[in-house]
């Protein structure tokens, strides 16, 4: 270990302090930040990974801080990367869709670790990434859809036509030896085909 001591001069006389009897350098290290730290999202986590120097990978521990990006960093979220390794993966149900996040790392000598003790480094710089919003229907399922939201409409002034048709036909039918009754029912059977043909469709 070393003495720390601070010397001056004070109206002529020299005076000297002991500031530390006990300093070791191993014990009072503040560290760079990480650096080059960057994200990749996909529909099921988002993967964030930075780089130290190779020779303090084994001993660091991190710390990783992520917020919505129109937030302030007073209400951002805090993870402690559970390995040594510079990397971490945040799950995709912890993200909104559609809201662009931003994350920073710091870093510090592992609390494991005898030889070395330190302070939590500054943070690094950031990495913005962004879920993807609401997944858009296929093509097929648009057509589809409207397929079955106008097939409802169109089934029911397809039964209003048929009934108004028997309505007139049964005018016409009074002189002759065929029956408005008869009538119905052969239109009601041409419109249940129609309806089975349209469903086969939707299909």
């Amino acid at each position: 270990g070393y003495r720390v001591s601070l010397q001056g001069n004070f109206f002529g006389c020299n005076y000297t302090y002991i500031t530390f009897p006990e300093y070791n350098p191993r014990n009072h290290i503040k560290l760079d930040p990480p650096l080059n730290i960057q994200s990749n999202v996909t529909a099921s986590k988002c993967q964030i990974w930075w780089s130290v120097p190779w020779y303090l990978t084994e001993i660091l521990q991190y710390e990783l801080q992520y917020k919505e990006y129109s937030m302030s960093w007073e209400a951002a979220l805090n993870k402690t990367v559970p390995s040594s390794l510079p990397q971490i993966e945040i799950e995709a149900t912890e993200l909104r869709r559609g809201i662009a996040y931003v994350a920073r790392v710091r870093c510090k000598v592992s609390e494991d670790e005898d030889s070395y003790h330190s302070q939590w480094s500054e943070w690094s710089q950031k990495t913005v990434f962004q879920r993807e919003g609401e997944p858009k229907l296929s093509e097929n399922m648009l057509n589809k859809r409207t397929l079955q939201f106008l097939f409802i409409p169109l089934s029911f002034g397809t039964l209003l036509y048929i009934f108004w048709n028997c309505k007139i036909s049964s005018r016409y039918v009074k002189g002759q030896k065929g029956s408005p009754a008869l009538t119905f029912p052969h239109r009601l059977l041409s419109f249940s085909h129609s309806t089975i043909f349209t469903m086969g469709i939707l299909r």
